[in-house]
């Protein structure tokens, strides 16, 4: 029977890799110590879906390490370990700004220590890495946009108008802390596939949702939007006039993708990934489907200020990754998401405030 290590395996992306690997007769050894609950509070922890997981499947081990102990991660690696997703992060643009030590060694330094771990005991595994668009800073907000009733959008002429792909320069901007660590954890893994040969992936994601998403204030604004809604709490947008865009990937499709990875891997490998033309949506657009699928208002604000680095648009290039492997394709779009969230977590919310 294969193994994967899957880190943040509590967490949206690692909770589903680790469910869909269980399924396809992987024993999966989760990585997680519930550091959600610390960034974003009680009602962000990742302790119900370690739970699930580990009473539904006989193949999860569940361990609680941090990402940033060597000694203990290493300890879990062998050269049985065929698969290795690493979704272990801090987050969220505003937390990495109170504490950007916190944030920088989680991210960097704890990829690092998975990396070298990784190589030294099973270095002919998959490598994954849930990486981030914010590795371009804010240069998508240079892009000509133009304003429309509901969303800024790109003219239909223009190059990146189906999606943004990975020529747009990392360079000249502003990342945020957040964007900052993820990016040196980005490099880190793309140096590591080309200078000691390991068939790493950096998947460069749009917002990952889903139902299995602990969306909390400040990371995870689809969950988080409808648990507002439902709830009656007030949801704050920041800036843009509400008109942001964001293609939004299902943690299903994600997960999808890589194992399609996994099937035919190759070294030093960057996608972007996200929801492309195909699912995304501004946020004003985002709040009726919200409203419309919750029967009730949200309660909102818009605050005029963006946060530091963030995206007024943003759209995947998908036919990158599509190339290479033509059998992937997303199958939610974001009505599909959030409509799965609503059924999946309203009794829940209900019973428990925001």
């Amino acid at each position: 029977m294969p193994t994967a290590i899957v880190t943040g395996a509590g967490g949206l992306v690692g909770a589903e890799s680790s469910a869909f690997l269980c399924e396809q007769g992987f024993d999966v050894i989760g990585i997680e110590n519930d550091m959600r609950a610390v960034f974003f509070g009680p009602a962000a922890s990742t302790a119900r879906q370690t739970a699930y997981l580990t009473g539904t499947y006989d193949t999860f081990r569940a361990v609680d390490v941090d990402v940033r102990d060597a000694d203990a991660v290493e300890r879990l690696f062998s050269p049985q370990v065929e698969l290795v997703i690493h979704a272990a992060a801090q987050p969220s643009h505003d937390w990495a700004a109170g504490d950007p030590v916190t944030d920088f060694t989680v991210n960097a330094n704890g990829t690092l220590v998975v990396l070298e771990a990784a190589r030294k005991h099973c270095p002919d595994a998959t490598f994954v890495y849930t990486s981030t668009n914010k590795v371009y800073g804010d240069t998508p907000n240079s892009l000509p946009l133009e304003e429309h009733e509901t969303r800024f959008d790109l003219p239909e002429g223009h190059a990146w108008h189906g999606g943004i792909d990975t020529t747009m320069t990392i360079d000249r901007s502003t990342h945020s802390l957040f964007g900052v660590s993820k990016t040196a954890a980005d490099l880190a893994v793309q140096e590591y596939g080309r200078y000691f040969g390991l068939r790493t992936v950096c998947f460069r994601g749009g917002p990952l949702t889903g139902p299995r998403h602990a969306g909390a204030e400040l990371h995870g604004f689809l969950s988080y939007l409808m648990r507002c809604t439902i709830t009656g709490d007030e949801y704050t947008v920041f800036g843009h006039r509400a008109k942001q865009v964001r293609d939004n990937i299902h943690s299903a499709d994600l997960v999808r993708a890589f194992l399609s990875f996994h099937a035919a891997p190759r070294v030093a490998a960057v996608y972007n990934i996200g929801g492309g033309r195909f699912s995304h949506c501004s946020m004003l657009e985002a709040i009726e489907i919200c409203q419309r699928i919750a029967g009730r208002e949200l309660e909102w604000t818009l605050a005029e200020e963006p946060r530091v680095g963030d995206h007024c648009w943003w759209i995947s290039d998908l036919s990158e990754f599509q190339a290479d492997y033509p059998d992937w394709a997303p199958e939610f779009g974001t009505e599909d998401i959030l409509q799965e969230i609503h059924d999946q977590n309203v009794d829940a919310w209900t019973a428990t405030p925001a």
